[in-house]
């Protein structure tokens, strides 16, 4: 082998231990059969705009709970749909937001709630099992009741397509600077936006949704205004307890969604986890490099090597993602094109964001 292949070889090693490092862990909510007789009574808001094809299961996986001390409040957000009677067909109560957006709804939501705890949740995720409503209370309860608790529903997919969301998804979790071998020694760069937990005094003294309105990445910014309260905000994977289906419509609006957060989201990641995000996703390209230049040349040194790289690469990867969503097995060994596909959307969010200060959702524009 050259001394160039050498080299690159070993960039792309280093760079799946650097992988190891930088996902070292991603810890869920203990699983417990405590009684629910302790705990508070919640509200349920849940924020939504044209969901009537997909609210459904969530408030279906609501009416299984174990735990019934709740009120579920939808907040419509100027939906064209049947999202309100669909909503109203689960028993759920109907609120109309008199403001625009996602955070607009939720602190409509806030301010007519009646729990003394707020649970707020996306209309595309669900509950996994009938105890995992309570197991999420019991987590925030054993943590003294303070602050956010927010999950990262566990990502369901159904459609081959949905798969190139895999890398997001991965670095969506990393990106919060919790889950390195340093754990919580960096600050989280806020909170995760599906499924956020905090007790209604806490809530209101950061200043809420109120406070963030106009926010492109609200669970960043919702995060941001409780620690400047000093208030905890942990976050933590959702796997046996919670599960979203992303961008079901189709690859436009897996685009368009990620496009809205990625560029914008990143601001918040600190250097020295994106520094290992960016070694991570290099070593990925260093690694396919490798194994077809290797096969090019038929230099069978250099094929043993790369392609112990590649394999490492391909398991690496499959362990990441299956922590953070149900991807199948057999998409892994493809792996280059699923990074790929994330730096190309990363850029074009890139020039969205910082060239045309604008973005698209749910066919609003956003000024950024």
């Amino acid at each position: 082998m050259t001394v160039s292949e050498v080299i690159n070889l070993a960039i792309g090693f280093a760079a799946v231990v650097v992988g190891v490092l930088m996902f070292w862990s991603l810890p869920v909510p203990g699983f417990t059969s405590r009684p629910t007789a302790g705990l508070p009574f919640l509200s349920i808001i849940i924020p939504a705009r044209n969901e009537e094809g997909r609210i459904s299961p969530l408030l279906q996986s609501l009416q299984e709970q174990r735990f019934r001390q709740f009120e579920i409040l939808v907040v419509d957000d100027d939906s064209s749909d049947n999202t309100a009677s669909v909503a109203e067909s689960y028993g759920a109560k109907v609120l109309q937001n008199a403001g625009a957006g996602k955070s607009s709804a939720c602190w409509q939501g806030a301010k007519q709630a009646k729990g003394s705890w707020l649970l707020f949740l996306d209309a595309d995720t669900r509950f996994t099992s009938v105890d995992g409503l309570s197991n999420l209370l019991h987590f925030y309860q054993q943590k003294g009741a303070k602050g956010i608790t927010a999950l990262q529903p566990f990502h369901t997919v159904e459609r081959l397509y949905e798969h190139i969301s895999i890398i997001f998804n991965i670095i969506v979790v990393v990106g919060m600077n919790l889950f390195t071998i340093l754990g919580s020694q960096f600050k989280t760069a806020g909170s995760f936006g599906p499924c956020i937990l905090c007790n209604r005094d806490d809530y209101f003294l950061s200043g809420g949704h109120k406070k963030i309105e106009g926010a492109i990445m609200d669970d960043l910014a919702l995060g941001e205004a409780f620690l400047d309260q000093d208030l905890p905000v942990r976050c933590l994977g959702g796997k046996g307890i919670i599960s979203l289906r992303m961008y079901p419509e189709g690859v436009g609006s897996l685009i368009e969604g990620w496009c809205k957060s990625f560029a914008v989201g990143s601001k918040s990641t600190h250097p020295v986890v994106m520094l290992m995000v960016i070694l991570w996703i290099s070593g990925s390209y260093t690694a396919a490099g490798a194994l077809i230049s290797s096969i090019t040349e038929w230099n069978s040194v250099a094929m043993m090597f790369s392609g112990i790289l590649y394999i490492l690469y391909t398991i690496q990867t499959a362990w990441f993602a299956r922590r953070v969503g149900n991807f199948r097995w057999m998409i892994f060994p493809f792996y280059p094109i699923l990074f790929l596909f994330f730096a190309g959307i990363y850029l074009y969010s890139f020039i969205r964001v910082n060239v045309f200060h604008s973005v698209r959702w749910k066919g609003r524009k956003i000024k950024v």
